[in-house]
Order: C-alpha cells, then sequence, then structure tokens
C-alpha cells in the first residue's frame, strides 16, 4: 500500500516515512467502493476512523421517515467518524455513501486514542491533529447551523453562498456537490429551490453554470 504524499489533514507534520510505518501501528486496511455504494453505517459500529484516498462522498442522516440529510460532503483526503469516536450514543442512521469510485483506508478509532506502547511522535501528533480536525468541523456544524436558521430558501441559498464566496476569497466558487445534494444540504424541496435560483438568475442576483457559482455586488 502506497501512502500518499498528502492523503489527509490527519497526516499533517508527519513525514513520508512515519506515515508508512503507522499503517501496522493503526492496523490501516484498504477498500474500494463503487458510486452510490454505501461506505460505512455508523448505526451498527462506531469505533472506526475512515480516511478518503480518492473520490468523494456525503455523511448523511436518514431520519424514521425516510427524509435524508447531508452532514457532511468528503473528498479526497477527507475524514470520517471522528466526530463519532467521542460519542456512545447509539441509534442514529449514519451513513457514508460514495458519490464517486472511492477508495478508503480505515482505522478503528480506539487504536489513535490509546496509549502508545511505543511513545511513537508521529502517534501524539496523529492525536493532535483528529482534535483540530473536530474543532474544524465544529465550525463547520456551526456554519450549517446559520445556514438552516434562515426562514426562506433564498435567505439560506444566499447565506450559505456567502460563506462558501468568503472561504474562496471572491466572488466566485464552486459548490462542493450537486445541486441535488445541496437542496438536501438547506433542508428544501429541490424543486422549489432550483425554482428559487431561476428568479435569482432572473434577477441578476448571481449567475449559475454547473456548480460554479458567481455572486454580483450588492449581495
Amino acid at each position: 500500500m502506497t501512502v500518499e504524499k498528502s492523503l489527509s489533514p490527519l497526516f499533517d507534520g508527519i513525514s513520508p516515512e512515519s506515515r508508512a510505518a503507522m499503517k501496522a501501528c493503526f492496523d490501516v486496511r484498504e477498500q474500494r467502493f463503487r458510486a452510490d455504494e454505501v461506505i460505512y453505517d455508523f448505526a451498527a459500529h462506531r469505533d472506526i476512523i475512515g480516511i478518503l484516498a480518492e473520490g468523494s462522498a456525503v455523511v448523511e442522516r436518514i431520519d424514521r421517515q425516510g427524509g435524508r440529510t447531508i452532514l457532511e460532503h468528503l473528498e479526497s483526503g477527507g475524514v470520517f467518524g471522528e466526530m463519532l469516536m467521542f460519542e456512545n450514543v447509539a441509534g442514529d442512521s449514519i451513513t457514508v455513501v460514495a458519490q464517486r469510485p472511492c477508495r478508503v483506508w480505515f482505522m478503528a478509532a480506539s487504536q489513535v486514542t490509546k496509549r502508545c506502547e511505543n511513545a511513537c511522535a508521529h502517534h501524539s501528533r496523529m492525536v493532535e491533529n483528529m482534535f483540530q480536525l473536530v474543532a474544524d468541523k465544529a465550525t463547520a456544524l456551526s456554519e450549517r447551523v446559520e445556514v438552516l436558521s434562515r426562514r426562506s430558501i433564498r435567505d439560506k441559498l444566499l447565506c450559505y453562498f456567502s460563506l462558501l464566496a468568503a472561504r474562496a476569497g471572491g466572488s466566485g466558487f464552486s459548490l462542493p456537490f450537486s445541486l441535488s445534494a445541496l437542496a438536501d444540504y438547506i433542508s428544501a424541496d429541490r424543486s422549489a429551490m432550483m425554482r428559487e435560483l431561476k428568479k435569482m438568475r432572473e434577477e441578476h442576483l448571481l449567475a449559475v453554470d454547473g456548480r460554479a457559482v458567481t455572486l454580483y455586488a450588492g449581495i
């Protein structure tokens, strides 16, 4: 198994040589998935951390009525499971689903958080990186709450688009997922959201070309 040079922020500050040694330390296993295939279901077992080595995926929650909510979009290098490793609540239907063909590294969360018998420096650094990831995702969750707190579909879209524009450092940015997934993200009916996007284009508030979005001055 080849370790990519910049596989994930989980390995920030850890040399390629140390990353290779960590395979045995954390008992890493690799698995491939097709598009739309379930990569992992946390309802069954939560002691797992996954690293998306290739592809893209979404972390989603399915409620008892079958409603789908996207919790997070993952690109290559993304990590899932690190938010759940600190809680013991069971029963939520949370799954990771491949959007494109994926290659995933799996490791047991308990392997990461336990005391390293060899006192490896890279082990300690990885735990630090893990806590930083949790902090970053807490920020992302706060942003999601801000979006969902808006009452109308238009306000939700503008709030989310403004966050993405600020992150991109300009008025243009690329959506991290499809328009269908965007509707799930803002908890809106897709048809209603598409109608609102059409109105916003007609009012010259923004331009949308596939996943590319540009906000016009005054937004």
